[in-house]
């Protein structure tokens, strides 16, 4: 008797473990018609060439999805307008006995024989019941591309198949100095615009696509991406709700070797001291405290897709465009958390992308992994915190990383039609935005270089540290407290206070005053000159 009680006790217990692992494991499970032939597939994928570590343990199943044909294909025609998509893709194909993989580092012929339209499963869970605005503002949908293949960037521009005509404004395709003339060819697709660079300008050409965008949201895709279903709904709506959120999909694996379409886990992202990006999976415990599925996901995002609020992309100073190459968009995420914004990832946006294990191509300043980058986002935002990026990479002292503070950036401070101008020595006020031969006249030219605002040798400073103080111009010197700003929402915060910079009235002086960012007279627009 005391053996049998032993062996029941035995049994409810590697019971009870194998259900927990269940339940947490089935948050994350792929619904699937076909559950019945994942194995299969799941096997198959493995076997396929080179499929080793693409991004390693974020596949959750590995199976090629090959689902109906989806309704926006019968409209196809219409929505491609003039475009001549056959001839398009049949114009540059692979010559037999290619290697399909030295071009772009993917397979090519397989991509070449999907072409540019290909039904993909709905890899989202339990976001059925999401209801969103029927009001959603549209956005400018930047892709940037080099020497792209046709057919992985044309199922990229598909996003117009796969996405609500009404949400997208535009698509501004940023040629970065390509040997081809595809993008004029891709012009021809209504909705889509073509700027070309003169040379190369890799993390610029997104900044020259932001500032280009005619939509007040901005979404940023990779040139070899594909979305999902109702992709785009979600991340418009939380930013709607909030402007300074910045969103990000799960990003689905497109398996380099044979394109199948893998369902990724709902990963973290972050960086560790050494500021290298990394995928990691979400804790255990934090897993088991997510009692709704569909919640957004902090504290990092991946930073080439991603949707945000063009005014805070520009409030934020864009790209710091001495980084290039890969890390310039993931140290995106120091500024927004520091400036007061938000990152998310939602489980209910999907995007497959292709993920390369080499660059095809080679960049200007050679090889990149470099050290520019992260020694930059050190020096620039981790104030006395950088001493551990340099414990982890002690190789990193004494590297390049360009001036020790961003890069300038000239702007207009904008509020309603008027902007903020100097007059006289140290007098301030709102006036009408003017322009001199194309360009604005250096009063109303500044300079936002956190924590100073400035216009040449003088910056903005307040008097008093009291509500009511007016604000002036003085010689700048960053050890002054009373020249410390940042923002906050589409405020101007005066760091030591806590009071917000405050027009009153378009003609009387600037105070500061107590924050209220929805206040009109303390909302400001900082506006790129380019």
């Amino acid at each position: 008797m005391r053996r049998i009680r032993a062996n029941a006790i035995a049994i409810l217990t590697v019971a009870w473990i194998l259900g927990t692992f269940y339940y947490l494991w089935q948050d994350s499970k792929p619904q699937s018609a076909a559950a019945s032939s994942s194995s299969s597939a799941a096997a198959q994928t493995r076997r396929g060439h080179g499929q080793k570590a693409a991004v390693p343990g974020r596949l959750e199943v590995l199976q090629v999805t090959q689902p109906p044909r989806s309704e926006q294909n019968q409209n196809q025609n219409q929505q491609l307008g003039s475009f001549d998509e056959k001839s398009y893709l049949s114009a540059k194909q692979l010559k037999p006995g290619d290697d399909p993989y030295r071009e772009h580092a993917f397979n090519l012929q397989e991509s070449d024989r999907l072409g540019g339209e290909r039904a993909i499963r709905d890899t989202r869970h339990y976001c059925a019941a999401l209801n969103y605005d029927a009001d959603l503002p549209s956005t400018s949908i930047i892709i940037t591309f080099h020497n792209e293949a046709r057919s992985t960037l044309l199922r990229t521009i598909k996003v117009l198949m796969r996405s609500p005509p009404s949400l997208i404004q535009e698509i501004i395709l940023i040629d970065d100095f390509s040997s081809d003339e595809d993008c004029q060819l891709l012009a021809q697709i209504p909705k889509v615009r073509c700027l070309r660079n003169g040379r190369r300008e890799l993390i610029r050409s997104r900044v020259r696509g932001a500032n280009s965008a005619s939509a007040s949201i901005l979404t940023f895709l990779d040139s070899h991406c594909e979305v999902n279903a109702d992709w785009l709904q979600p991340m418009i709506q939380r930013v709607k709700e909030d402007h300074t959120r910045v969103v990000s999909p799960i990003i689905d694996v497109i398996s380099l070797d044979n394109f199948a379409y893998l369902a990724a886990s709902a990963d973290l992202r972050g960086f560790d001291w050494s500021l290298h990006f990394k995928w990691e999976q979400i804790p255990i415990e934090q897993k088991m405290a997510r009692s709704d599925p569909t919640q957004p996901i902090t504290p990092v995002i991946a930073g080439g897709i991603f949707v945000m609020d063009k005014s805070w992309f520009n409030h934020l100073g864009q790209y710091d465009t001495h980084m290039d190459i890969w890390g310039g968009e993931n140290f995106l995420s120091f500024r927004v958390w520091m400036c007061g914004g938000s990152l998310e990832i939602l489980p209910c946006s999907r995007v497959g992308h292709v993920f390369r294990k080499r660059h095809p191509y080679d960049f200007p300043e050679g090889n990149a992994l470099t050290y520019i980058n992260t020694r930059r986002a050190a020096e620039v935002w981790m104030d006395e915190y950088k001493q551990y990026y340099y414990s982890a990479r002690p190789s990193a002292q004494g590297k390049a990383f360009g001036v020790p503070e961003q890069e300038a950036v000239s702007s207009v401070l904008k509020q309603g039609g008027l902007c903020l101008e100097t007059r006289g020595t140290d007098g301030l006020g709102l006036a009408e935005c003017r322009s001199i031969g194309g360009s604005r006249p250096p009063s109303q030219r500044w300079e936002l270089i956190e924590p100073l605002i400035r216009q040449q040798d003088l910056c903005l400073a307040i008097s008093a540290f009291t509500a009511g103080s007016k604000v002036k111009m003085e010689p700048c010197s960053t050890k002054e407290p009373r020249q410390k700003w940042k923002p906050k929402g589409p405020a101007l915060q005066h760091m030591v206070s806590g009071l917000c910079l405050d027009s009153q009235t378009p003609t009387g002086p600037l105070v500061i005053s107590q924050c209220r960012p929805q206040m009109a007279s303390q909302s400001w627009e900082p506006q790129i000159i380019t």
